[in-house]
């Protein structure tokens, strides 16, 4: 892992905007994306720049079951508003949160993602390790599939809810093994709240507890960190 210490949250976003457009020198075409409050500098900084999505394909990490595109709290939404509707792409897909049918939907979703191989995925850390929606215990191998998210994750989630029980209890996400087939992979996270999941990324044991220690294994992870998240680092 090659880790970058930055010292808030929008240099990160500068950061992370280098990565992005040397991946595109590079020639990426399919670009992976996440949604919530840590990306949000990345995605201001390609908004302000000049570089050009209209040829490429982006794919998102997961949706939660129960919203459609224009609830305000879907991620589809969120990309809608933080992306798309200033950078269009070619074609944007995101996990269909309204489909009941989970073995259809998912089925549809890794079709999508073997169809456009993703180039350069980018990652939010979960306090618990988690991520996408891929909770500790997670199989390593897995696919898109239908998650339970836990009671930790929904409550780091009510924040964007009037309620706490408004909060859907489903998501649909790419798998651990999904995310791994990416060339590339950036995984950002800021604020000592993450500090312990980041030290067990980085340092620890590659472990089903935490899901993200798993990107141990892959050839090319970018991190970007503040220093509060970073704290816990040897």
């Amino acid at each position: 892992m090659n880790v970058q210490i930055v010292k808030d949250q929008a240099a990160g976003g500068r950061a992370g905007f280098q990565i992005f457009q040397q991946a595109l020198q590079q020639g990426a075409k399919v670009l992976g994306l996440a949604t919530g409050s840590t990306p949000v500098t990345i995605y201001d900084e390609l908004v302000a720049s000049d570089l050009d999505f209209s040829h490429l394909t982006s794919v998102n990490l997961d949706e939660y079951v129960g919203l459609g595109a224009d609830h305000p709290e879907s991620y589809h939404y969120f990309m809608q508003q933080h992306l798309f509707s200033h950078k269009p792409f070619a074609q944007s897909f995101v996990p269909d949160g309204t489909n009941t049918d989970a073995a259809a939907e998912t089925r549809r979703y890794d079709a999508v993602i073997a169809q456009h191989p993703v180039d350069l995925q980018l990652l939010g850390l979960g306090q618990n390790g988690h991520i996408g929606f891929n909770e500790p215990g997670t199989d390593p191998a897995s696919t898109t599939h239908k998650v339970a998210l836990t009671a930790s994750t929904i409550e780091a989630n009510a924040r964007f809810f009037d309620n706490v029980n408004d909060v859907p209890r489903y998501a649909y996400s790419m798998g651990i093994g999904s995310i791994l087939q990416a060339k590339e992979i950036l995984i950002v996270a800021y604020g000592v709240a993450k500090a312990g999941a980041v030290a067990a990324m980085i340092q620890g044991p590659v472990t089903p507890d935490v899901p993200a220690s798993y990107l141990q294994t892959h050839q090319n992870v970018q991190v970007i960190l503040d220093e509060a998240a970073a704290s816990q680092l040897a």
